[in-house]
């Protein structure tokens, strides 16, 4: 089994929180996580289990009697009349650790979760394997804007592109001479038979289907709510309501537009991101790596897979990166604005070997914004850490994803 990052996160939350809450999308490996560190005498229950669900739902205060702490119930957000008995339990006993628990739809989960337990439990964002993860690289370093690393690693595109287009589902690593494309079937169908159902009362799972593959043909542009309705044949408010289940799955996210008073035309449409690739790249109807390589699309597709790097590795420690883009009316853009401690750090993302300062032209325009602007770069196919100019850098892909901290 592959280590997770988030495994000292875990750790520290269990040390410290009566209740550890692990969500994040169906098969990212929350179960496995937690069953591989479950503390001596501590039991586990699935609420996948319908027999057990119905127990928890109809009667939680029995059931929870008959099956007392320490224990880890999966699949929690089935059965939200739990969660007042588990608030009255760990605060009748005030013990660290009493109860793990997991779930796979984030928007009810939580909803219900910060009603009834907030102050008690610790949440830990769990997403699909990063490349760290899968290159098995136990020394990561968390990507910081204001103090780059070289990376003795120099990630070769043709391999860049076969882990974009492979994705970070760990069954694809953990189970040998898995089927790409069958897992990905049996992930979507899966998918769409029980949360999206649970979510939502969609009679027409068929249309749901090409609504998401709407969706994965749009990542990395600008989120356009008439544009989806109108080739799905639905409304917008539908489409609303629809992407809504897709973030709240954890499957997809926004990208929000950076925002100052001081700069006009700005746009207001967040990003697309698919947070895990290769589901993207399934679903968008690419057959092979090489050809996703050399398409039009191949630089969205570059440009989302370090944006979700970077927020699925703050995510394993417990953090949420403030990061935001760039665009205005005159279709200037930067790909990336990181925001820490009120200062900023543009970036732009390329697929190229020969980055130039023609490509951070816009840089310019946050001159006039009443923040620091900080040292940024082009992040690249390039293999060495270097400056671009006085001010910026040259970044290799490497350097953001697959930092050692022995350097």
């Amino acid at each position: 089994m592959l280590k997770r990052e988030a495994y000292s996160t875990i750790e520290r939350i269990n040390k410290t929180f009566r209740v550890l809450l692990v969500t994040g999308p169906r098969q990212v490996g929350k179960t496995t996580l937690l069953s591989e560190y479950l503390p001596e005498g501590m039991n586990y229950l699935s609420l996948d289990d319908e027999v057990l669900r119905e127990q928890a739902r109809s009667n939680p205060r029995l059931f929870l009697e008959e099956h007392p702490w320490p224990l880890l119930i999966d699949e929690a957000q089935y059965a939200p009349q739990l969660f007042p008995y588990i608030k009255m339990i760990v605060d009748k006993e005030n013990k660290r650790g009493m109860y793990w628990l997991t779930g796979s739809q984030q928007f009810n989960l939580m909803k219900n979760v910060q009603e009834s337990l907030a102050g008690r439990v610790g949440i830990v964002k769990l997403n699909s394997l990063t490349y760290s993860e899968i290159v098995e690289n136990e020394n990561k370093l968390l990507f910081e804007p204001e103090n780059y690393k070289k990376s003795d690693e120099y990630i070769d595109v043709n391999k860049l592109y076969e882990m974009i287009f492979k994705g970070g589902m760990p069954e694809l690593y953990d189970v040998k001479d898995m089927n790409r494309n069958d897992f990905f079937y049996a992930y979507v169908e899966t998918y769409l038979s029980k949360d999206v159902k649970e979510q939502l009362d969609i009679l027409d799972i068929g249309t749901f289907r090409n609504f998401m593959i709407a969706i994965a043909s749009r990542n990395g542009e600008q989120l356009n709510y008439t544009s989806i309705a109108n080739e799905i044949g639905i409304t917008d408010k539908t489409v609303k309501a629809w992407l809504n289940i897709l973030l709240s799955s954890g499957i997809v996210y926004l990208l929000e537009p950076f925002t100052n008073t001081k700069l006009k035309r700005i746009t207001h449409m967040p990003k697309i991101v698919f947070m895990d690739t290769g589901l993207c790249a399934y679903l968008a109807g690419w057959e092979n790596a090489k050809e996703l390589q050399l398409s039009e699309v191949s630089g969205h597709y570059l440009e989302t897979y370090i944006i979700s790097e970077i927020i699925k590795s703050y995510n394993s420690v417990g953090k949420e990166p403030k990061i935001s883009y760039y665009r205005d009316k005159d279709k200037n853009e930067i790909d990336l604005i990181f925001e820490k401690n009120q200062k900023i750090y543009p970036f732009e993302i390329k697929k190229t070997g020969n980055p130039n300062k023609s490509m951070i032209k816009n840089f310019d325009i946050l001159n006039s914004i009443n923040k620091q602007i900080c040292s940024g770069g082009i992040i690249c196919c390039y293999d060495k850490l270097m400056h671009l100019d006085e001010k910026n850098y040259i970044i290799p892909i490497s350097s953001v994803i697959n930092i050692n901290k022995a350097e």
